[in-house]
């Protein structure tokens, strides 16, 4: 069975690993693990060196035997964090430039078979935006657009990056999947940073949740991350969306994708996100038979953390306030502010359609005055590119 597998996904090597160990699909055997995790599993885990991965270490983490011991894991992952990071949280804000899609992924807002009004930035509108963002304070932006290649071309892309670039320190980018050549052409525009959701890890629900579109071909997209640390970006950003699969197997697939990616491309920096379902323009909800409740997430969280001790850990709006005071301390090193999911959403331009409903509205000044008051330091600026050149 193995070489059947294997040849299934030549050319793969993470989609191999994930097939032969089971955590791609015919996940039975790792579910059954998971439920025979024991109280002292969980407590000779805790005893690991802080920051240490192995599968078997966050099986016991992620375990519903490791719910009882979620506060002794926030105390060691607030340690470990400040330790790794300092009293520091990077503040980013999106930049939504348009939300034509040619994919049909049933839990977004943006999904092709939608009815709406479709809108696209031009450049001269993206740049408005960008503007407004900046006189907010930050200098990370990132550039989201759904994934539509004729409406959103790769000299669109590069032009912008190169416009923005005395603006934003920090540059990246949520989009639609390219090929490493495209990738190193975006980093030598200014862009310095992807985002590739794999949204699931199991094959048979991301089939039925992509019906349609180049996104639906679920090989190619757990490439995606390895043609950009080919192409030399600088930060990798990996995920699931929460609600789609059974969270503990998708921390589980998850952390294998970014440990091979880690051992595998040593020049690029991995971090987390965790995006949970939210509601959405004719998106139902309660069809999603998976969604976590806060402690899960923050167990989720913990156990990357704790496995991870060097990934950035990002939270964005979709989760309510107090969820987000209480996570900075405890392990999140990125946070995004004042965030609008639809094109011209900054500067108020039009009623476009919004990918999803934001859950913490309140301005960035609000949320850095929460991270002070929280003893923690708001970077608005990361690094300096001045020091990468020659």
């Amino acid at each position: 069975m193995t070489t059947r597998i294997a040849e299934r996904h030549a050319g793969s090597q993470i989609g191999t690993l994930l097939a032969e160990t089971g955590l791609g699909a015919d996940r039975d055997l790792w579910q059954r693990r998971l439920e025979q995790v024991t109280a002292e599993d969980v407590e000779a885990a805790l005893q690991s060196k802080p920051g240490s991965y192995s599968i078997d270490r966050l099986l016991a983490l992620v375990s519903p035997a490791a719910e009882d011991y979620v506060e002794q894991m926030a105390q060691q992952s607030q340690r470990l964090t400040i330790q790794r990071f300092g009293r520091t949280i990077r503040l980013y804000a999106p930049l939504y430039l348009s939300n034509y899609c040619v994919n049909s992924c049933q839990y977004c807002g943006f999904n092709r078979d939608s009815k709406f009004d479709r809108v696209r930035l031009t450049i001269e509108q993206a740049l408005a935006e960008a503007d407004v963002i900046a006189s907010e304070g930050f200098s990370d932006i990132l550039l989201v657009s759904s994934e539509d290649r004729e409406s959103m071309t790769m000299e669109y892309f590069t032009e912008l990056a190169a416009r923005l670039r005395g603006k934003f320190s920090f540059i990246a980018a949520e989009v639609y999947q390219m090929t490493s050549d495209e990738y190193a052409t975006l980093f030598a525009a200014g862009i310095e940073g992807v985002t590739l959701y794999q949204e699931t890890y199991n094959r048979d629900t991301y089939s039925r949740y992509h019906t349609g579109g180049p996104k639906s071909d679920y090989d190619m997209r757990l490439r995606g991350p390895d043609d950009m640390a080919r192409a030399g970006m600088r930060e990798i950003g990996l995920g699931v969306l929460l609600g789609l699969a059974n969270w503990r197997l998708e921390a589980l697939a998850l952390a294998e994708h970014a440990h091979y990616l880690i051992r595998r491309y040593w020049q690029s920096h991995v971090s987390f996100s965790f995006p949970r379902l939210r509601p959405a323009p004719q998106v139902d909800t309660v069809k999603f038979k998976h969604l976590l409740s806060d402690r899960e997430l923050v167990q989720m969280i913990l156990a990357l953390r704790l496995c991870f001790a060097d990934a950035g850990l990002v939270l964005s709006t979709r989760e309510p306030a107090g969820l987000r005071d209480h996570l900075v301390r405890l392990g999140i090193t990125k946070l995004s502010a004042g965030s609008r999911t639809n094109p011209g959403g900054y500067s108020g331009r039009g009623k476009a359609t919004e990918q999803f409903r934001v859950d913490d509205s309140r301005t960035p000044a609000q949320v850095a005055s929460m991270l002070r008051k929280q003893g923690l330091e708001p970077i608005w600026k990361d690094w300096d590119r001045g020091f990468s050149q020659p």
